[in-house]
């Protein structure tokens, strides 16, 4: 048998903070603002076989704000805006659940929200993923605390979103400022595509 069946290395991406400037419970396509770099470092992480996930956190749908439908519609937006640069989002894995804040039955101590690492280990069954391979790159303690509990080779903190301290920073294997930053740390050897 060909040797398709090897596990797969992954780079793992939260949404808000990373992908898009973060904006409180965002869910409308107007509302959406990409950060400055992320394609570029998009493009350096699936050049070097990186498949690329996005793992996020959506405790808005757990308090009403809008519904799964509508955050499933703004991913498939996001994805297609990918797709026309040449990049592929292979999958979206939220956690749509919050221990105080939701309602009905969004409300519980889920196992799946970051900080622990449910939806990791389920893109890795779903995606035959080598954990021990992949990078996560998060703007929150949370993110990397997740990326830890999976056992991924690296965790990249982004200075894209949330502020972060000291000890955060410390905490994450790689911190950088911005995207294109993190893109040169991690991706040296890449051509810029400007």
């Amino acid at each position: 048998m060909p040797a398709q069946s090897s596990p797969k290395k992954s780079f793992f991406l939260d949404r808000d903070g990373v992908i898009n400037v973060e904006k409180d419970y965002l869910y409308r396509i107007e509302d959406f603002e990409f950060i400055d770099g992320i394609f570029e470092l998009c493009q350096a992480a699936e050049e070097s076989d990186y498949r690329l996930i996005i793992v996020t956190n959506q405790s808005g749908i757990a308090r009403g704000y809008y519904t799964e439908q509508q955050f499933i519609d703004l991913m498939s937006w996001v994805k297609d805006v990918f797709a026309k640069r040449g990049i592929t989002i292979a999958d979206v894995f939220f956690c749509p659940h919050h221990p105080i804040h939701g309602t009905g039955h969004y409300r519980g101590d889920c196992t799946c929200r970051k900080p622990k690492p449910k939806m990791l280990l389920d893109a890795a069954k779903k995606h035959n993923l080598d954990l021990s391979e992949s990078i996560l790159v998060g703007d929150k303690s949370s993110d990397i605390k997740a990326g830890q509990a999976a056992g991924l080779k690296t965790t990249a903190l982004v200075g894209t979103g949330h502020s972060v301290s000291e000890a955060d920073k410390k905490a994450a294997d790689i911190y950088a400022s911005s995207l294109l930053e993190l893109k040169t740390i991690l991706f040296p050897g890449t051509i810029p595509t400007e």
